[in-house]
């Protein structure tokens, strides 16, 4: 796991000798508070910048002027939603005024086909970004200058799978699920199983009405690779269910069609998405984590290697994975993993996935490149089971 190296921070004390000459108690008293005083205002070479956690290097104010200097604009491509980066932009526009946040929502492959065309061409106005399609990651982050070298206060703060890979750090662990219209499907779909079971039972009811991600696509290879790879039994009920399945290139489009009753249910939806469809739809959308597998994916941002607004980047990265940052996270719909992040109703956490799917029954998938021979025969089987 890598980490971050150790901050200097730590501080030197420096006593000064006193002399006196015969005084008297009250002169002494008059001079010790004098003395008491004057130190008391001096503020500590080494303090840390009002604002900051007592953890932060004591030059970090550099990092805020140069922001300023910039003029605070910064530029991110995501494939993540607005309405996940809202309480987020809203919650760093707070603590620093003069920033203005661009994050664009791009499709998963998109995001590093993007970056890696414009600098090619020396114009890649980017600064961060922001995915959660591991393979994409892996296989961007193994090219060389693609990410800028950066050590976030926050890290020694944080579990160790906070940091993904070489300065990639997880904005939020999110888990893949199950998600169907309640009015037409009255038995909930707890498993992948589960869900085989009422599909076969029904096939002719059920064909082209059951979703799932497109595994050409990197997040859709991604999630269903790493089910099939991490649960002993998957392919017993992939099987069953990939005849009746559609797939989708993005969770967006798979939302919109199970709310209308184009599709009954989706398997492997992002909980980006799934959560806040949820929350939104007032209960005609149910989404639920897999009991017999549920693939949990770290949705990396990092920094890129000219990034135009650099300060403002590492603002942006520190905000996001400290304490407030990963509170605006859950807000948004997606899941922190802080310890402290306050839990209400709408909020989610990784915690809350290690209770709902066990420990055990958590797949993390690492920021590690699938060879191409197994991507090539993964999507070949998967394909072939897929219905017309």
């Amino acid at each position: 796991m890598f980490r971050s190296s150790p901050l200097n921070s730590g501080s030197v004390s420096r006593r000064q000798a006193l002399g006196f000459g015969v005084l008297g108690a009250a002169t002494l008293a008059a001079a010790l508070t004098g003395c008491g005083s004057t130190n008391a205002d001096k503020p500590a070479a080494n303090a840390v910048p009002e604002g900051f956690p007592s953890y932060y290097p004591a030059d970090y104010s550099k990092i805020v002027d140069a922001s300023k200097a910039e003029g605070g604009k910064l530029t991110i491509y995501s494939n993540t939603d607005q309405e996940n980066w809202a309480p987020i932009l809203r919650d760093f526009k707070a603590k620093y005024p003069w920033t203005q946040v661009s994050a664009d929502n791009l499709d998963s492959d998109e995001v590093f086909q993007r970056q890696l065309s414009e600098m090619a061409t020396g114009k890649a106005p980017a600064d961060m970004l922001v995915s959660n399609a591991v393979q994409a990651w892996a296989s961007y982050g193994e090219k060389s200058d693609t990410l800028m070298e950066y050590d976030s206060p926050e890290t020694k703060r944080l579990p160790d799978y906070a940091q993904l890979m070489p300065n990639v750090w997880a904005m939020s662990l999110d888990p893949v699920g199950i998600a169907y219209n309640t009015a037409l499907m009255k038995e909930a779909p707890t498993s992948i199983a589960g869900l085989a079971k009422t599909v076969t039972a029904d096939a002719a009811g059920y064909k082209n009405k059951i979703t799932t991600r497109d595994v050409k696509g990197a997040w859709g290879f991604t999630v269903s690779h790493a089910f099939a790879e991490g649960s002993s039994d998957a392919w017993t009920g992939l099987d069953e269910i990939l005849p009746s399945a559609r797939p989708e290139s993005s969770s967006g489009t798979q939302k919109e069609k199970i709310l209308s009753g184009e599709y009954v249910a989706g398997f492997f939806i992002s909980s980006a998405v799934g959560y806040p469809a949820e929350k939104a739809s007032g209960g005609l959308v149910k989404f639920v984590l897999p009991t017999d597998g549920t693939v949990v994916l770290g949705r990396g941002i990092g920094i890129t290697p000219k990034a135009p607004h650099p300060a403002t980047a590492k603002l942006f990265l520190d905000f996001v994975l400290s304490e407030t940052g990963q509170n605006a996270v859950a807000e948004g719909g997606l899941s922190s993993y802080r310890d402290n992040v306050e839990l209400s109703e709408g909020r989610h956490t990784y915690q809350e996935v290690e209770k709902l799917a066990g420990k055990d029954g958590i797949i993390r998938v690492p920021y590690t490149v699938v060879p191409d021979a197994e991507v090539t025969a993964f999507v070949s089987k998967w394909n072939a089971q897929l219905g017309s």
